[in-house]
């Protein structure tokens, strides 16, 4: 597989506009979720809205326009609002690993008791091979998955207000590393042949060129790659843009 430089990810992202059933976001809102290992950046292209986000630092809004580039750590609880065509360009750190289930949705506590129930509740119709469904079945499942995750972060955001973030925080943070738990050893071994082997090769350059010796320089090349020519596929702030290198 060929990475893209630092072994990151990059999708254009083009926020729901569907409207929130708490009435945030004047044209819409995507789903609150956290990333349990890797960092994220949204670049803001086009329109305008807010990240909203929830950490152990507390609440707090982030206005975004053109130009304005927010980054989340993991432990960070953020939510895309969308107050008018607004598209980002979501730049993941470790990829492959936010694929594979580093994201986790702020559901209620009765949906994120194990692996099942949270994938029953995650999952999108058409995820399988051989499915048949419609692009409207699809886009009504991403609709009440955000709308779940809503709920629960409602009551994150509640109880953050009674007795503070950290604490508010702690028992969706254990829900969270038990179920991403199993699928650890799998992240390692992807995580090892993307980001850290390009680490590990910089390093050796690095190495290299306090030696006087560059011989990466003589097998550089470039490539070309076009999104996939397919839909955008129904993540979980947006509809998404990707392209697949290998």
């Amino acid at each position: 597989m060929t990475n893209l430089p630092g072994g990151v990810s990059v999708s254009r992202l083009r926020v729901y506009d569907w409207p929130a059933p708490d009435g945030v976001g004047r044209a819409g809102s995507g789903t609150p979720h956290v990333h349990v290992a890797s960092s994220e950046a949204y670049v803001v292209l086009a329109g305008t809205g807010a990240l909203h986000t929830l950490g152990p630092d507390g609440y707090a809004e982030h206005p975004l326009r053109p130009g304005v580039v927010v980054t989340v750590e993991p432990g960070v609880i953020h939510r895309t609002v969308n107050d008018g065509d607004l598209e980002v360009l979501v730049v993941m750190a470790n990829a492959g690993l936010p694929e594979a289930g580093d994201a986790v949705m702020t559901f209620p506590p009765a949906a994120l008791t194990d692996t099942a129930t949270y994938r029953d509740a995650a999952t999108l119709p058409g995820a399988g091979a051989h499915a048949d469904v419609t692009d409207e079945q699809v886009a009504q499942a991403a609709r009440a998955r955000r709308d779940l995750a809503l709920q629960g972060y409602a009551q994150l955001r509640d109880a953050a207000d009674r007795v503070g973030p950290r604490a508010a925080l702690h028992p969706f943070f254990e829900a969270a590393v038990r179920l991403v738990r199993p699928s650890v050893p799998r992240w390692q071994d992807l995580w090892g042949r993307t980001a850290f082997a390009e680490n590990d090769a910089t390093a050796a350059v690095l190495e290299g060129l306090m030696r006087g010796a560059a011989p990466h320089l003589q097998t550089g090349r470039a490539e070309r790659r076009e999104s996939d020519p397919v839909p955008r596929r129904y993540g979980l702030c947006g509809r998404l843009e990707t392209w697949t290198l290998g």
